[in-house]
C-alpha cells in the first residue's frame, strides 16, 4: 500500500488514516520525497528508535530530508560519536535546571496573557504558544531579547519554507541560522558563561564546526516542538470545557494531564532512521539505505498499547513516545514539561473559559500541531 503524507486528510486530521494503516498496512511505503517507509505501530517505532546499531541517524533523521547544510550533532550522530555532545548538554536540561527558569517563564506567560484574555477571538498559537518557547530559549542560550528576536525571525522563515517543502529557502535560512549560531559560539569562546550550552560544548573540546552545528540544532528544535505541543494542548482544552474546569479546580492534576496530552499530540510525525543492512519490520523487507519514518503520532495512539487511544484518560500509564526513545530521546524533555505546565497552568488560572473561535491552521509534515489556533479567552470574574 502507498502512503501519501501530503494528502490533505493526513495533514489536517491524520488519526483516522493512521488507525486504518495500523490495521491494514502498518509498515507502509511512500514514493514522496524520493521514497521512504513509514511505521505506524508502537512496537515497530519503539524497536527502530531503540536500535542504533541497526538503524542509523547519520544518513537521514527526518522525512523529508532537510539537513542540506551540514551535520548537526547530536541528532545527526550515532553513539559513541554523539555521546560527548549529550554529555555537555544534558546537565543543562535537567528538571532542576528547568526549575531555575520557571519563575521568569511564568512572569512572561502572564505578560503575554495580558493582551490575549479579552473575550475576543485571538490566535493563541501565534500570540502565546509560539512566544513562550522563544523567551525560554533566550534564557537557556543566555542571549538578550534582540538576539532572540533575530533567531525567531529567521526560524519563522525557515519553518514556513519547511512546511511548504521549499528546499531552496530551507537551505538559505539554514545558513542564516548557522551564521547566528557561529556568532554566538565566537562570543562564548571569548567570554565563556556558566550554565551555558555553547560554553559547555566549547569546554568539551569538540570540533568547532560541530559545536556551531549543535547550537544551530538547539535553536530550531527548542522552538518548534514546544510551540506545536502547547498549541495542541490548548486546542484540546478548548474543546473540553469539563476538563478545563477539572484542572482549574485541581491544578495538582496538571502534570498527569500533560503526559496524556503529550501522548495524544506528539509533535513529530516523521523522525527517521536508515537501516545499515536489509532488515524485516512487520513482515516487510526494508533494504539497506532506505529511509524509515517513525510516525510517533500514530504509535502513541496504537490501540494495541493504549485502550480507546483517541480518548483523553487522566492517569493513563505514561508509556508514550512523545520524547522519543533510546540515545536520541529528547534532551529537552524536562524543559518542555516545564513550559507546558507553566503555559497551561497560567492560561487556566487566568480564564474562566477557553472556547474555539475558528478552525486551526495545521502544520504540514514532519511536525504535527496547530500553527494558527483562534480561540476566545474569557477572563475570571473578580
Amino acid at each position: 500500500m502507498e502512503f501519501d503524507p501530503l494528502d490533505p486528510d493526513v495533514l489536517d486530521d491524520p488519526h483516522a488514516r493512521y488507525a486504518d494503516l495500523r490495521r491494514t498496512c502498518p509498515v507502509a511505503h511512500s514514493d514522496r520525497w524520493n521514497g521512504f517507509w513509514a511505521l505506524f505501530r508502537y512496537d515497530d517505532v519503539r524497536r527502530v528508535a531503540a536500535d542504533p546499531r541497526t538503524f542509523t541517524t547519520t544518513v537521514q533523521n527526518v522525512v523529508p530530508k532537510v539537513a542540506f547544510t551540514g551535520r548537526r550533532p547530536p541528532l545527526h550522530f550515532d553513539p559513541p560519536e554523539h555521546t560527548p555532545y549529550r554529555r555537555a548538554l544534558d546537565p543543562l536540561l535537567t528538571a532542576a535546571r528547568a526549575a531555575v527558569f520557571e519563575p521568569a517563564v511564568r512572569v512572561r506567560a502572564r505578560e503575554l496573557l495580558d493582551d490575549l484574555v479579552t473575550g475576543e477571538p485571538v490566535d493563541i498559537a501565534a500570540g502565546y504558544a509560539a512566544q513562550l518557547p522563544v523567551f525560554t530559549f533566550a534564557r537557556f542560550l543566555n542571549v538578550d531579547a534582540a538576539a532572540m528576536d533575530t533567531i525567531r525571525r529567521a526560524w519563522l522563515v525557515y519553518n514556513r519554507a519547511l512546511q511548504d517543502a521549499d528546499d531552496a529557502t530551507v537551505k538559505e535560512q539554514s545558513l542564516v541560522l548557522y551564521g547566528i549560531a557561529r556568532d554566538l559560539v565566537d562570543e562564548r569562546r571569548a567570554r565563556p558563561l556558566p550554565d551555558d550550552p555553547a560554553s559547555a560544548l566549547l569546554a568539551a573540546d569538540l570540533p568547532d564546526a560541530y559545536v556551531v552545528g549543535t547550537v544551530r540544532q538547539v535553536m530550531v528544535t527548542g522552538m518548534v516542538a514546544p510551540t506545536v505541543t502547547l498549541s495542541s494542548a490548548i486546542g484540546h482544552l478548548a474543546g473540553d470545557p469539563a476538563l478545563q474546569d477539572r484542572l482549574r479546580a485541581g491544578p495538582e492534576l496538571l502534570p498527569a494531564a500533560i503526559e496524556e496530552l503529550l501522548r495524544l499530540y506528539s509533535p513529530y510525525r516523521g523522525f527517521a532512521r536508515t537501516p545499515r543492512h536489509d532488515v524485516e519490520v512487520g513482515g516487510r523487507t526494508i533494504r539497506a539505505g532506505e529511509p524509515v519514518a517513525m510516525v510517533f503520532t500514530s504509535a502513541n495512539r496504537d490501540e494495541a498499547v493504549f485502550p480507546a487511544p483517541d480518548e483523553f484518560r487522566l492517569g493513563r500509564p505514561t508509556r508514550h513516545l512523545a520524547f522519543g526513545l533510546g540515545p536520541h530521546r529528547c534532551a529537552g524533555a524536562e524543559l518542555a514539561r516545564m513550559q507546558l505546565r507553566v503555559g497551561l497552568g497560567e492560561l487556566l488560572a487566568r480564564t474562566r473559559s477557553i472556547t474555539p473561535a475558528g478552525p486551526p491552521e495545521m502544520t504540514r509534515w514532519p511536525e504535527y500541531g496547530p500553527v494558527g489556533l483562534p480561540v476566545r479567552l474569557d477572563t475570571v470574574i473578580a
